[in-house]
């Protein structure tokens, strides 16, 4: 799978602007196959498949953080993988 380097760019942006408005290192949020992060107060991830994990792809996770969508209807239309008692980000969206 290529990656379209504006949305490379992009993506690690706001993933970068979550970091800041959510640090630590509870949930990992992952935009195959552009990037991951760790963000989210709680206990701290280092090995394995966190506990608390969000994933989904790059086109979702920009309308997401614009607005363009919610979480519940990213949620509820299976646009967003998410496991984990902290894998919410809606107190972080829109960016």
């Amino acid at each position: 799978m290529s990656r379209d380097p504006q949305i490379l760019a992009e993506v690690k942006r706001t993933l970068a602007l979550l970091a800041a408005k959510a640090p630590g290192r509870a949930i990992e949020v992952r935009i195959p196959p552009y990037a991951a992060i760790q963000c989210g107060d709680g206990p701290i991830h280092t090995r394995g498949t966190p506990p608390n994990l969000i994933e989904m792809k790059a086109d979702t996770w920009l309308a997401l953080v614009k607005g363009r969508i919610t979480w519940d209807q990213a949620l509820a239309s299976g646009q967003v993988r998410a496991s984990g008692a902290r894998a919410d980000l809606r107190p972080y969206l829109p960016l």
